[in-house]
């Protein structure tokens, strides 16, 4: 079991998809690159570790997420924060349109969760190459199970969360990818609906580009 802190903060102002490298790069400016949760990055290389500051699209709007320790670092934003600032080629006013603060505890249960996860990036050079060499469709849903599964693990030990009984996950409805852009590369792009024992907060990201708006995750209700 693992109790978190969560805060959400939504602006009013929609943009597009594509546009949310530009908002986590107006954050980080306005935070201050000193403050490395906002972008992960250390002095000597990449900070290893679930991002605890992410960047989202939700509904057409930018979305801040912040859990932990990344909460308290967020007051370097709001303090410098101005409206005024440029995405791209075209200015955007950065107007809080609602804060949400909770906690919530975080376990493995005897029920299961209902989720959806949006272009979640699940494969890598090694992966996908096992994903691409077979068109069965029950071994593909195996390996994206595992990966999966994988993913969640990465996040609970990257929050300081020790989970000692065994991660319960089942993907329900996978459709069908799609190649998205991430780094510059073209990788492949998971939208799923899948179930799990374990709680997991609502909007965090799993996987590859967790903190850039890739692997949203939404709570679904169940219709039995």
């Amino acid at each position: 079991m693992k109790k978190i802190k969560y805060l959400q903060v939504g602006f009013e102002h929609p943009i597009t998809a594509w546009e949310v490298q530009g908002i986590r790069g107006a954050i980080i400016k306005t935070a201050g690159e000193k403050h490395k949760l906002f972008h992960n990055h250390l002095n000597d290389g990449y900070r290893y570790k679930y991002p605890l500051i992410q960047y989202k699209r939700y509904q057409g709007r930018p979305l801040l997420i912040s859990l932990d320790e990344g909460i308290e670092e967020i007051h370097h934003f709001f303090e410098h924060m101005q409206e005024g600032v440029m995405l791209g080629n075209r200015p955007y006013n950065m107007v809080v349109s609602d804060i949400r603060m909770q906690q919530f505890t975080l376990q493995v249960w005897d029920k299961l969760f209902d989720y959806r996860i949006v272009n979640w990036l699940a494969l890598n050079p090694k992966n996908y190459e096992e994903y691409a060499k077979t068109d069965e469709l029950s071994k593909r849903l195996e390996l994206l199970t595992k990966v999966l599964t994988g993913n969640i693990l990465s996040m609970a030990k990257g929050i300081d969360w020790h989970i000692e009984k065994p991660v319960e996950v089942k993907i329900t409805h996978i459709y069908e990818p799609r190649l998205l852009s991430y780094k510059q590369t073209k990788l492949m792009a998971f939208n799923l609906t899948f179930r799990s024992n374990v709680f997991l907060p609502p909007q965090i990201g799993l996987g590859k580009g967790a903190s850039s708006g890739f692997g949203i995750v939404q709570h679904q209700k169940h219709n039995n």
